[in-house]
C-alpha cells in the first residue's frame, strides 16, 4: 500500500503535469492540451460493466463536446494492448490513455484503499476532473456513479462555455 495521496488542487489550482501513451497510437499530454478545455476522468479498469458503459456514454455526448471545443481523456493503469482492445470494441475514437506507472492516478489522487467483500485493495476512484484551457482544475467529480455523471459533466462545461463567452 502506498502513502496517502495529498488532496487534489482546489478549483483554480494548476492541475499535476502528465504525459501518457493512448489508444490509435497517440499521446496525451497536459502540454499537449493547453489552450483547450478538457475532461480528464479515470476508471478502474477497460472493458467492466461500469467503465464501458460510462466511455461510451463520453462517446455519445463527444460531438457536442468538442463542439464546445471540449476534449476528453479516459484513464486507467491498464496497459496499451487492452486499452486499445477497449477503443476498439466500442468503437471509442477519444484517447484512453495508459497510466501503467500510476504516476498520473497518484497525482491527481485518484489511487486509493478500497474495498470488496471484506478485501481492502488499492485500485482507481472513478473521477473526473475538467480542466481549462489554461491548465486549472474548474471542478471535480470523485466516487463517480456512472449513471447520469456524463450530463452533469455537461452541464458544467455548459457554464464554463457561457463564462468564456461572457454570459
Amino acid at each position: 500500500m502506498s502513502n496517502p495521496t495529498p488532496p487534489f488542487p482546489e478549483p483554480g489550482s494548476a492541475v499535476p503535469d502528465f504525459n501518457m501513451p493512448a489508444s490509435h497510437d497517440r499521446t496525451v499530454s497536459l502540454t499537449g492540451l493547453k489552450g483547450h478545455p478538457f475532461v480528464l476522468y479515470f476508471y478502474p479498469k477497460a472493458n467492466t460493466s461500469g467503465c464501458t458503459k460510462e466511455a461510451c456514454e463520453f462517446e455519445a455526448a463527444l460531438a457536442d463536446l468538442q463542439k464546445d471545443g471540449v476534449n476528453v481523456i479516459g484513464v486507467s493503469r491498464d496497459g496499451m494492448p487492452a486499452i486499445e482492445k477497449f477503443a476498439a470494441d466500442h468503437n471509442l475514437t477519444f484517447p484512453l490513455a495508459s497510466d501503467s506507472d500510476g504516476r498520473v492516478t497518484e497525482a491527481y489522487g485518484v489511487w486509493v484503499e478500497k474495498s470488496m467483500y471484506g478485501r481492502k485493495y488499492m485500485g482507481i476512484e472513478r473521477a473526473t476532473f475538467l480542466i481549462d484551457a489554461t491548465g486549472h482544475l474548474v471542478q471535480a467529480w470523485r466516487k463517480v456513479k456512472v449513471t447520469n455523471h456524463v450530463a452533469a459533466v455537461r452541464k458544467a462545461i455548459a457554464t464554463l462555455t457561457l463564462q468564456a463567452a461572457g454570459g
